[in-house]
């Protein structure tokens, strides 16, 4: 990489520069943004975004597929829909125009950028030999519904228990509860 009074030239990974779009720009300072992509254009996107000189992170895992002749370790992205980018906002335009780009993700109208330490948290993540596991995004005192295991249909609501979970079934009829442990996999939101 070339490196100019703490500069960094934001380039391709085959280090070639993209003329018409790789810049110079301080790196380190510009945040990274969300991007929606097309359904199962999570690679593609991110190659694309790369040969335009931008920084991209499509993380993937490895999984096992079960087909009725075989079973094949496949390569998944983490984050289905999404890529991760590092650009600014004057450089809206050609981030949209690549093939699979949908929209950046956005709360009131604007850009919302993703905090540097999550990146860098999910990387250390992906380039360790730890298997993943995509796992739904549960909160503590929401409503869940069980979806697998000897309570599937089950719905109530998540309680942390010791170093799991538990869910809290109520009857407001008669304002009682009833718990039992499940395993943090069985669930999904409501």
């Amino acid at each position: 990489m070339l490196q100019r009074a703490s500069e960094e030239l934001i380039m391709p990974s085959n280090g070639t520069e993209s003329p018409a779009i790789g810049t110079l720009a301080p790196a380190a300072l510009l945040p990274w943004y969300v991007l929606r992509v097309r359904s199962n254009f999570e690679k593609k996107s991110a190659v694309l975004l790369r040969h335009k000189g931008f920084e991209e992170f499509a993380p993937l895992y490895h999984a096992r597929r079960y087909w009725s002749d075989r079973v094949k370790l496949v390569e998944l992205p983490l984050f289905p829909g999404y890529v991760f980018c590092r650009c600014n906002e004057q450089s809206w335009l050609p981030v949209l125009q690549t093939a699979g780009v949908v929209n950046v993700v956005a709360f009131g109208g604007k850009a919302a950028p993703v905090d540097e330490g999550e990146i860098a948290s999910l990387r250390s993540l992906i380039n360790s030999s730890v298997p993943l596991v995509t796992r739904a995004f549960l909160q503590v005192g929401r409503r869940v519904l069980i979806k697998h295991g000897p309570l599937a249909g089950v719905e109530g609501i998540l309680e942390e228990f010791r170093k799991g979970y538990r869910i809290v079934v109520s009857i407001s009829l008669l304002q009682r509860s009833v718990a039992a442990e499940i395993d943090a996999e069985w669930v999904a939101a409501v």
